[in-house]
């Protein structure tokens, strides 16, 4: 009777053990990453990495052009003759000298001046008391008289004690010069008739890119 009920106690054991065994354990779900989510992880990430390399880059800590303070921006005239110089050509002094310095000369063939119109020129407290503005006529004689310039030089032939200034043709005046402009002249020698003593020269004035003055000029050398 005991080996009888010992026996099925074995045979219970036996049994719950191989239940055990055929039981299916379930299995962990697998991890699923939406596409959506990794794209936008990746173009967070690169975002990040696109931002730490601008602020990294050296070209971001290089001035710009708008930094740069103004008075840096634009160089200065060059200087090819000073006043002095231009003192020792002409014969004209103050207050009717009009050339303050040449930035360009071609010998016997052209030349380049400037003239800084100020309001401390003596012709603006007539011209005009409440609008300063230079007169053209002066716009002509200081033009004629960088037309001087290279035609008194021995290239040419001419002498302060025998140069004139003879006559303007096809005059224009553009724009009006007042205090505070630079008066750029370019006259360029077109011909020359050196047995009668007569030069024929093309003038322009500006003021920047602007032309305010323009004229056809003729100059005499002989005797006075």
């Amino acid at each position: 009777m005991a080996s009888t009920a010992l026996s099925q106690a074995l045979f219970s054991t036996l049994n719950s053990h191989r239940n055990l065994e055929n039981t299916a354990l379930p299995l962990p779900r697998p991890l699923v990453v939406s596409r959506s989510h990794s794209l936008n992880t990746q173009f967070n990430n690169t975002k990040k990495a696109s931002f730490i390399t601008s602020c990294a880059s050296p070209e971001s800590d290089a001035p710009t052009k708008s930094e740069t303070p103004i008075e840096l921006r634009y160089p200065a005239f060059p200087t090819v003759m000073d006043v002095n110089q231009i003192r020792e050509i002409l014969p004209h002094r103050f207050p009717f000298l009009l050339v303050d310095r040449v930035i360009e000369y071609n010998p016997g063939v052209s030349a380049v001046a400037i003239k800084n119109v100020t309001i401390n020129d003596n012709f603006f407290p007539g011209h005009f008391p409440e609008r300063p503005v230079m007169p053209g006529v002066l716009m002509v004689e200081a033009m004629a008289q960088v037309g001087g310039i290279v035609m008194l030089q021995p290239e040419v032939g001419g002498s302060r004690e025998n140069f004139f200034f003879a006559g303007v043709d096809k005059v224009r005046f553009r724009k009006p010069v007042v205090a505070g402009d630079t008066l750029v002249m370019r006259m360029t020698l077109i011909k020359l008739q050196k047995r009668f003593g007569i030069a024929k020269m093309e003038g322009k004035a500006y003021v920047g890119e602007d032309v305010v003055c323009e004229g056809e000029f003729l100059m005499a050398m002989g005797s006075g």
